[in-house]
């Protein structure tokens, strides 16, 4: 009798009491049905030891210029004075010491790689001959294509560079004067920008983009003297004879190179390409490839020297 009243006033007390809704998702915030990352928000902070923040864009320097008249080239001023010049780094290779003080007179050196646009001037005056191919790593038709004027010209031997250099009024630079336009006066970098490890901000390499990009496509690559793509995109020709062990009695003012020597034809290029790894672009690395051989037989290619797709150049002048 007892438990049947107890479950009467259970069952009663239950039927009294006020309900309880089922569990409800609450409805959202006008904020929380924007956008899932909304563009005013904060990013999560990456450690940046594994994702280096971007550089801050350095502060706008003037650097000297004038224009070329024949090909419009910007030049830049590099004035007289002495740098360091070598490998400082611990990826010094053999071909880079001694490192020493160089002294240069002033001279200009070409803002940019000479392009397709300036180059095809050249031919057209008769002058210069047509690149070895009329495409490039990835692309079909490059030499001549109205989308790539402004790309530097390749597949140019290094009597080509120099028949250009000529022809505009200016000259290869020595390899001195190119290392000093890529690192400046100041320091030891090892980069024209810096110290920096390299990456897209800084220069094509490593084939990020495994071909040519406009000239003067990284500002942050931008060397001291105001010289851009010193490193990566394509590597350079320069005036230079290549010596592996040139530096150990090179002249410590204007050195030009050594002197021709029988079998000696292998010319310096400069800057490493956009195939090279972050290693070879560094402002002391040396690169070599072959220039004319006027022991060649007539018909073989080694007559004027090799070209590839990924060598250009740029020019320099005196005062």
């Amino acid at each position: 009798m007892k438990k049947t009243l107890l479950i009467l006033t259970l069952i009663f007390l239950t039927a009294c009491a006020p309900s309880t809704p089922a569990a409800e998702v609450p409805s959202p915030s006008p904020s929380a049905t924007a956008s899932a990352i909304p563009l005013t928000s904060t990013p999560t902070k990456i450690p940046t030891a594994t994702f280096p923040a971007p550089p801050v864009a350095p502060t706008p320097v003037l650097y000297t210029t004038r224009v070329s008249p024949v090909d419009q080239m910007l030049e830049v001023f590099v004035p007289a004075g002495k740098f360091h010049m070598g490998g400082f780094d611990v990826h010094a290779e053999n071909d880079e010491i001694p490192t020493r003080e160089v002294t240069l007179k002033e001279y200009w050196i070409d803002q940019y790689e000479v392009t397709n646009a300036m180059y095809s001037l050249c031919v057209q005056a008769g002058v210069c001959q047509a690149p070895q191919t009329s495409y490039s790593n990835r692309r079909p038709e490059y030499f001549g294509h109205p989308e790539f004027q402004d790309y530097p010209v390749i597949t140019v031997t290094w009597s080509d560079a120099q028949i250009y250099c000529a022809w505009v009024g200016r000259r290869l630079p020595t390899e001195a004067e190119w290392e000093r336009a890529a690192r400046g006066d100041d320091d030891l970098r090892t980069f024209p920008w810096g110290e920096e490890p390299p990456s897209e901000l800084y220069a094509n390499f490593n084939n990020l983009i495994r071909d040519t990009s406009r000239v003067g496509s990284y500002p942050l690559g931008v060397s001291p003297f105001g010289a851009y793509d010193m490193a990566g995109n394509v590597a350079e020709w320069v005036q230079d004879f290549y010596k592996l062990e040139y530096y150990l009695s090179a002249p410590l003012a204007d050195p030009t190179g050594p002197d021709q020597a029988p079998r000696l034809i292998q010319r310096v290029i400069r800057g490493g390409s956009y195939q090279d790894v972050w290693v070879n672009i560094r402002v002391a690395n040396r690169g070599y490839e072959m220039g004319p051989n006027p022991d060649a037989a007539f018909d073989s290619p080694d007559l004027f020297g090799r070209s590839s797709i990924k060598i250009g150049f740029r020019c320099a002048s005196d005062p």
